[in-house]
């Protein structure tokens, strides 16, 4: 067989415009333009472009460009304040760590994509079959494509593919080969022939394709058109048989990569607010070197004293900040990744763990995530086959004159089984088992070889019913169809006609003829909606469909049709005419199929539930609860759709559903966002095509009107219409965004989203690897959010101020002592003690509190509503920072003032009795911050104080090691620390007694 596919890999090298191409088969040699490698590049830096790169991110930001700049400023001997490493070294360390930080995530993703790039696929060649790796894939390749999930099984050429991965649709496809080819003896033959496909020039539509085929070397040529039926297109999976496809696209070219937006750098919103912080500090540290130049009255080379005053107070932008937040990230990534409730979770983007804490709308697709569509259970199939009981004078009133037998029950259910074992487009197909192999299998229609390919899931399980009640679909082609009975009699059917489901008809058809009988039956089944106007007059129709759609099932009315030879034949001459005509032609046979569908009999109903997840209700009452707004994008119908939202409970008991008609213009589109506003606390269903043409021309009252809805689902949504959702809601809410999907289909929602979530599963690994979090079942998005969310921006927000606070008292300190000594720019800690504060006595316990919590994970799972306040933001706003701004310049007054006061008779013992309070103020800080103690939080606090004591040794250059030794240090130093940290306690008693937190209440 000889399909065309795109090849399999992604984001590429090489560019031009995109262009019409002519593609000759076996000979890429004969390419008339160039066309983009195949191959794969996450990466965002090569060997040489590494570390200027990585310099290069990391100085574009004011933030880091200050201190090398102030690092820099210390090789002028005017603006020297001390040793050099006191500015050079923290700078390195931040530097290092980012490098290392860097470097780990650069070498990861080489791996994963060298694991791609190297893929082997078979290659047809003069040299017979070769193997050839991904990357060595051109356009005009032969490529030798094997069956994935089942056996090797074609039928007349043709085979099932999936395109989940591609638009999120997991049902099998059914595929063409090119007529002409499928006359060759072999697949090597196709080298021999003088042949070329004509293609269109690459596009986003993977829907559609339009192309030729043609052969030179016959007699006339040989030309065929080639539509979507004819292509694979990459990150689609063959079901069965061996195909053999050139290729059409590489690259970028292919449709999968049209339809995936280019990944963004994510900063998260936490860093944002700490960015804006550190602004106003440093316009705070240049009011400050100002005023103090003013207070000397501009005298002498002022200039030289600012810049003296700006290095000096330069502590006031706190340069440890960054790289305590960021180890804190990589702390809470790997507190993720070892949480032993959520197995099998990864954290690929470690920077932006605090927008889990922050998320206003969750979008999720539906396949994977909502629902386990690939493990669908026939949790119900129903036959009512309520006429069964009738008495016979109510038959008979329905079907006055009628001198038919009475039907007896077991013939009645006899034909709704025969009807549902007919009317679907299921294939069976056979394996070898180890014992019996493929061809004798399906030679003997052995029951233990069997599998069914179908489009859709529902088809199969009610296939797998019928098998179950005794009536198995033993074997099919597009000709005819076997059925095995009980008692083993084969029956044939040959397939006359067959009227495929469509969107519009919401039912499909088949007519069939028994070979036994040589009856001819014509079997329907669809959407009791469209089901209830063909079928003959009933009154129990309506009510159970209700009470079965109730239940969450999707419901399918199935009926028949008894055709005499005559009527049939009229029929099929009308209906060929109907294809035959140029002008409307879909009208035409549509109005031909319907002279059918008129008093059919009605059989039974069908009722099929998709099974969930594990905890899926459970999980989105979570989400609802925490104030989060579930939306459901998906690429699958709008009933489908509808129905999952029910059964997942997205849709509560008690809502309103509004389904937004189907529209085209804006007229009609301005009618239903009318009619839609009258509503109030309902549930939005809308189609991507409805939703495209709202966007365009209300895109504001649209969205507007959108996020008021408790929930909205968007069905036969295009991949980049899901990209464009989320990017709408950022835009216009301002709120952050968490995007859950499982498919290649969702990969451009997901890198849009401010925190994207894949699901690693069945669907294969492109949504996980493109993710920022990967998890294993949707159930374990709760914990990610209501506990992992919660904790990481809640030990963010409490470690960034308290770095800011620890930076701010040394450096109102250092301003209280430049102003009683005459606004002197003179340093009031040098050398060890200035880089010692921030680092070895103070570095641990403050980074401790990236283990502190205030709520245990039980509660917070518990108690959802607790979410609610970190939308609000308070953790980290203007509020708190003020807060601890005065707390930082109480603090540091009093123990300046303090030291100044009780000092008696040198210098050196105002350094010694403030630093050695300072230390001890930041250490019962942390102590008073903490709300969860943990060991190592002990082990920090006493660590730290020991290297301090201990390093008192070496420090006879800054601190009189005799004077520290003495009772009047020890008491000085204990009252300066008790005055600056003991109301501070008690107004954390008197606001834990009269105003507690919400959280408090509940840990009591």
């Amino acid at each position: 067989t000889i399909l065309f596919l795109c090849c399999p890999w992604s984001r590429c090298c090489g560019g031009g415009d995109f262009r019409p191409r002519t593609v000759w088969l076996g000979h890429p040699e004969k390419r008339e333009q160039r066309y983009p490698r195949n191959v794969i590049n996450n990466q965002k830096y090569n060997f040489f472009t590494f570390l200027p790169g990585v310099l290069f991110n990391q100085f574009k930001y004011f933030f880091n460009l200050y201190f090398l700049l102030l690092a820099c400023s210390q090789f002028v001997n005017e603006l020297r304040l001390g040793a050099l490493y006191t500015y050079w070294v923290p700078l390195g360390f931040v530097l290092i760590i980012t490098i290392m930080r860097e470097a780990v995530e650069e070498m990861r993703c080489f791996l994963r994509d060298k694991e791609v790039n190297s893929q082997i696929y078979s290659k047809l060649s003069t040299r017979g079959t070769v193997k050839v790796k991904s990357s060595g894939i051109q356009v005009g390749d032969l490529i030798i494509v094997e069956k994935t999930f089942v056996p090797d099984f074609c039928h007349k050429g043709s085979c099932f593919l999936r395109t989940d991965q591609l638009d999120g649709e997991t049902d099998w496809k059914l595929r063409l080969p090119v007529a002409c080819t499928q006359r060759l003896p072999t697949a090597a033959d196709l080298l021999q022939i003088r042949s070329f496909v004509y293609a269109e020039e690459p596009n986003i539509d993977i829907h559609n394709f339009i192309g030729t085929f043609t052969r030179e070397d016959g007699d006339p040529p040989v030309s065929e058109s080639l539509s979507i039926e004819n292509t694979l297109w990459a990150s689609t999976v063959i079901a069965s048989g061996t195909v053999v496809g050139v290729v059409i696209y590489t690259g970028k070219e292919l449709r999968s990569v049209m339809n995936t937006s280019n990944p963004r750098h994510k900063i998260g919103l936490f860093d944002l607010e700490v960015n804006c912080l550190t602004k106003i500090l440093f316009g705070a540290l240049v009011v400050v070197s100002l005023v103090m130049v003013a207070l000397q009255h501009f005298a002498g080379r002022w200039y030289l004293q600012i810049f003296r005053f700006l290095l000096l107070f330069s502590n006031i932008v706190p340069i440890s900040l960054r790289v305590n937040l960021d180890m804190g990230k990589m702390v809470y990534s790997w507190m993720i990744k070892k949480d032993s409730k959520i197995p099998g979770t990864g954290v690929r983007a470690s920077t932006i763990p605090e927008q889990l804490g922050r998320i206003s709308y969750l979008l999720t697709d539906k396949t994977g995530m909502i629902s386990c569509l690939r493990f669908l259970i026939l949790k119900n199939v129903a036959l009512h086959i309520y006429s069964l009981w009738r008495k016979p004078s109510q038959s008979a009133s329905r079907a006055p004159g009628a001198t038919k037998v009475r039907k007896t029950i077991s013939s009645r259910v006899h034909e709704a089984v025969k009807a549902i074992a007919l009317v679907h487009n299921v294939t069976p197909a056979y394996e070898s088992n180890g014992v019996t192999d493929q061809a004798e299998a399906e030679q003997h229609y052995e029951d233990t070889c069997r599998v069914y390919q179908a489009s859709s899931p529902d088809e199969v399980s009610l296939v797998q019913w019928t098998e179950s009640v005794g009536l198995t679909l033993v074997g099919r082609d597009q000709s005819s169809m076997q059925l095995r009975t009980p008692s083993g009699q084969i029956l044939t059917f040959t397939i006359l006609q067959i009227f495929p489901f469509t969107y519009e008809s919401k039912r499909m058809g088949i007519i069939v003829r028994d070979e036994s009988t040589g009856e001819i039956t014509f079997y329907l089944k669809g959407a009791d909606v469209v089901m209830a106007g063909i079928v003959q007059y009933n009154d129990w129709l309506e009510e159970e469909c209700g009470n079965m759609a109730r239940e969450g099932l999707r419901v399918l009315v199935v009926a028949k049709k008894s055709l005499t030879e005559e009527q049939y034949q009229d029929f099929e001459a009308r209906y060929v005419q109907a294809k035959l005509s140029v002008h409307d032609r879909s009208l035409k046979v549509a109005t031909v199929i319907e002279s059918l569908e008129m008093e059919m009999e009605l059989l039974c109903l069908t009722g099929v539930e998709d099974q969930l997840q594990a905890d899926v209700r459970p999980t989105l009452e979570i989400l609802r609860n925490a104030g989060i707004k579930v939306w459901m994008l998906t690429g699958d119908k709008l009933e489908t759709a509808t129905c999952t939202a029910k059964n997942a409970h997205l849709v509560t008991r008690n809502q309103d559903i509004h389904v937004f008609r189907p529209v085209t213009t804006r007229s009609e589109a301005h009618l239903e966002l009318n009619a839609f506003r009258r509503k109030h606390d309902c549930a939005l269903v809308i189609s991507g095509d409805s939703l495209e043409v709202c966007l365009k021309f209300y895109e504001y009252e649209f969205m507007e009107l959108a996020c008021q809805c408790p929930a909205v689902v968007c069905c036969r949504c295009a991949p980049t219409q899901k990209a464009q959702i989320v990017r709408l809601l950022q835009e216009r809410t301002g709120k952050l965004t968490c995007a859950v999907g499982d498919g290649g289909n969702d990969v451009s929602m997901i890198q849009e989203a401010d925190c994207g979530v894949g699901v690693e599963g069945k669907e294969g690994k492109q949504a996980s690897l493109a993710a920022d979090f990967s998890i294993t079942q949707f159930k374990h998005l709760g914990r990610l959010l209501m506990v992992h969310g919660r904790n990481s921006y809640k030990r963010s927000a409490a470690l960034s101020q308290f770095v800011i606070h620890r930076s701010l008292c040394i450096s109102t300190m250092q301003a209280v002592f430049s102003s009683v000594f005459y606004f002197a720019s003179v340093p009031l800690y040098q050398g060890f003690l200035i880089i010692g504060y921030s680092t070895i006595y103070t570095m641990f316990p403050v980074f401790s509190l990236v283990l502190d919590k205030d709520v245990k994970s039980e509660v917070a799972m518990l108690y959802p509503e607790l979410y609610k306040d970190l939308l609000k933001g308070r953790p980290l706003s203007f509020k708190t920072f003020l807060l601890w701004v005065l707390i930082s310049i109480y603090q540091g007054s009093i123990i300046m003032y303090g030291a100044l006061l009780l000092f008696e008779s040198e210098f050196v013992h105002i350094v010694a009795i403030s630093f050695t309070s300072l230390i001890l103020t930041e250490l019962l800080m942390v102590a008073l911050t903490v709300q969860t103690w943990h060991w190592l939080m002990i082990v920090a606090e006493l660590l730290s104080l020991a290297c301090y004591i201990a390093s008192l040794v070496f420090l006879h250059e800054f601190i009189d090691l005799y004077f520290i030794t003495t009772l009047s240090f020890v008491w000085k130093v204990t009252a300066i620390t008790l005055v600056s940290c003991l109301p501070l306690y008690i107004l954390k008693y008197l606001r834990r007694r009269f105003s507690p937190p919400s959280y408090s209440k509940l840990t009591s």
